[in-house]
């Protein structure tokens, strides 16, 4: 057992026992290694807390400094123990230096935290308000959290990985919180936190509507922004990163990332996997004019991208007012241990990078070979799990879809916006329609890559959800104080007749048609397709489509109001999906001669001319894939109003009308089928391939 409030007289560092090797405070049974990467600091000083992480016991230098790494070992310092780090150095902004060790800064490497950031101005290596050349000098150690010396022993047991394969999966996109905030079926003390996340109601919601991967927004140690926390509202999205090896402390009961591990496990046990929202282009520490938290004070000019024409300056291609420096070995090494944490100790399965094009970014710009990438290509341990980037960020060249290299995935956009486009009746889009049924072969289709280096989507957190792009036609964001001048204005979406919540029961069945051939394309597409969660109930946002800072019940999920003829068309699209998954399945791999055969069909019967696609007023058409392990399936799309529309050759038998109860249809047809306005019909081969 450790003591927690140890006697300063009683320390000392053991040099003999010192490593530089491994970065971070590092538990081996008898004491605790401490560690930490500052290139130009002059000394580092270790701040031992009491156990409410608020009382400061003691200070000792890091007694040795190699490679820029300045370390000790601390006999008899285990877990429990909360610390801090000052870092003595040139105090030269306009050099980059902004040393300050009147400032205490959090371990890059905390992988748990104690205590919460509290605001104040002291907490700024500078006078606020003042000039950022000057330096301000009162403590900052009352209003920090703590970093916190962790046990890395959990009981995994039989742990074992999914590895759903690509070609099978179906994403989830989540937030701890908001997923379960107003679940009746959920314990109301564990509401908001792993333990309800990873609850039985939770996970057989999700195996109903065939969810193979649960990717979750960001569960990184994060700040609530403080112009934020002076309004009265919160960041909920969480992409505020102040730690990247620890769990965000508002999502859990205690500080130990175990009630992390014990939700993987859970999940995994119910054969899904859970993938992280991760955020390593920037941090919450801002621009010059931010606070001094951690990276700022530690060693600015290494962990930052500066401008070249003024180092006082940071290089913002994130629009969040800084950017970490990929390119400096060091920094690079820190995101690389962070996702081997995450994988290694939390056996979490993959990763969705946000702003990757930023990660990529080399001093020509992006670079699709660059050191980023290639370090996670050729990782023994990374280049195993699910990778997804997020293709741009807000600097120069930064949108670049279909530019990342495998194994990387990549966010769909253009899926997105023409799927929506084309159910609004948008002229024109039926060629859109079809390339990103297809899997948008024009951005993936080449060096190699599958169909499934499209991540399908028709809506995610940043923007509507599905049911608000047919009930608004204009955003409402008054709620964020902003004067609804944030968030996007070209949401392609629709308000059918009118504009937000109604009784109308013509519009809400015009709108439930509309979402469901939404979510039937979305399912019924090559690549992967990602749900955001509460899309499959008819969630709304009331219009909200930056909803970033709404922490409340505009964003959690309102389960008690979910549409159950909604949730049963996912599940009924998720089993057509499941059974249509042969070893040549479209889902997986490009259309080839020899294994799949897609032909498109116009409304009279025949196959789709030249002239027919550029019909900007046609609405309707069908895809028939023949594979050569499956029966031929018959996809009808129509957009546009109820018509008749001549079958190809064969006996068709109806397996999905999205305009009517999925668990019905089950029929043969003739030689015509009726489509139902803005619906999605697949029709199956009835016996072998029809001639």
């Amino acid at each position: 057992m450790f003591d927690k409030n140890p006697d300063p007289r009683d320390l000392s560092m053991d040099i003999a026992q010192a490593r530089p090797d491994e970065l971070g405070a590092r538990f081996d049974g008898a004491g605790t290694n401490f560690a930490l990467f500052s290139d130009h600091a002059e000394k580092v000083e270790l701040c031992l807390f009491d156990e409410a992480g608020e009382a400061e016991l003691a200070r000792l230098e890091l007694p040795r400094a190699e490679g820029g790494i300045h370390y000790g070992y601390l006999p008899d310092v285990g877990p429990g123990q909360a610390y801090g780090y000052r870092v003595h150095g040139p105090h030269q902004p306009e050099e980059g230096h902004r040393f300050n060790p009147d400032k205490l800064l959090l371990d890059p490497y905390a992988m748990a935290m104690r205590g919460h950031l509290k605001w104040d101005d002291a907490l700024y290596g500078y006078p606020v308000g003042g000039s950022d050349l000057d330096r301000d000098t009162r403590d900052s150690a009352p209003f920090m959290p703590k970093a916190v010396v962790t046990d890395p022993v959990f009981d995994w047991e039989a742990d074992a990985r999914p590895m759903v394969p690509w070609r099978d999966t179906v994403i989830y996109e989540a937030h701890v919180k908001g997923l379960t905030m107003r679940h009746p079926g959920v314990v109301k003390a564990d509401r908001g936190t792993f333990a309800a996340l990873a609850a039985d109601p939770i996970i057989e919601h999700l195996q109903k509507i065939g969810v193979t991967t649960i990717e979750l927004l960001p569960i990184h140690a994060m700040v609530q922004d403080r112009h934020l926390v002076e309004n009265d509202l919160r960041n909920y999205w969480g992409y505020n990163t102040l730690g990247f090896f620890a769990p965000n402390r508002t999502y859990m009961a205690t500080e130990d990332v175990s009630e992390v591990r014990a939700a993987v496990k859970r999940f995994h046990a119910a054969g899904i996997e859970v993938i992280l929202d991760v955020v390593y282009n920037h941090t919450a520490e801002g621009n010059e004019l931010g606070a001094t938290l951690s990276f700022r004070g530690i060693d600015n000019a290494s962990y930052y991208l500066l401008s070249p024409d003024n180092k006082r300056h940071g290089f913002d291609t994130t629009g969040t007012g800084n950017t970490l420096n990929l390119a400096h070995p060091m920094v690079l090494r820190m995101v690389m241990d962070s996702l081997r944490y995450w994988v290694e100790v939390v056996h979490v399965d993959g990763f969705r990078f946000d702003l990757a094009s930023t990660l990529a970014r080399e001093p020509d710009g992006f670079e699709r070979e660059g050191a980023f990438f290639n370090a996670i290509r050729q990782d023994p341990v990374l280049s195993k799990v699910k990778l997804i980037a997020e293709p741009w960020d807000v600097g120069d060249r930064g949108y670049q879809v279909g530019g990342f290299p495998w194994p990387f995935r990549e966010w769909n956009d253009k899926f997105r916006d023409d799927v929506r486009g084309f159910w609004r009746r948008d002229p024109a889009l039926l060629p859109g329609l079809s390339e990103r049924l297809m899997g948008s072969p024009v951005q993936f289709n080449h060096s190699n890559r599958p169909a499934t280096s499209s991540i399908n989507f028709v809506a995610a957190h940043d923007g509507y959800t599905l049911w608000d792009t047919v009930s608004y036609t204009e955003k409402h964001n008054l709620a964020n104080g902003e004067d609804n001048r944030d968030g996007h204005d070209n949401n392609l979406s629709d308000n059918m007749g009118t504009e937000g919540a109604t009784q109308d029961e013509s519009i809400l069945i015009a709108r439930a048609h509309r979402v469901k051939a939404m979510l039937a394309t979305l399912m019924l597409s090559h690549g992967v397709p990602m749900l955001l969660a509460g899309d499959e109930m008819g969630q709304t946002q009331d219009g909200n489509n930056n909803a970033y800072c709404q922490d409340n019940e505009t964003t959690w999920i309102d389960w008690d109001a979910a549409r159950p003829d909604l949730i049963e068309t996912v599940a009924s699209l998720s089993k057509l999906r499941r059974e249509w998954r042969g070893h040549t399945s479209p889902f997986g791999f490009w259309p080839r001669p020899e294994a799949t055969d897609s032909t498109w069909y116009h409304p009279e019967g025949r196959e789709m001319t030249d002239g027919d696609w550029q019909d900007g007023g046609l609405f309707a058409t069908a895809l028939r894939h023949r594979q050569d392990d499956t029966r031929d399936l018959l996809l009808l799309i129509n957009a546009g109003d109820a018509c008749r529309f001549t079958l190809p050759k064969g006996t068709w038998q109806k397996r999905l009308d999205t305009a009517c109860d999925p668990v019905a249809c089950d029929e043969e047809v003739g030689t015509e089928i009726e489509l139902t306005a803005q619906s999605v019909v697949v029709l199956a081969a009835a016996e072998g391939k029809p001639a």
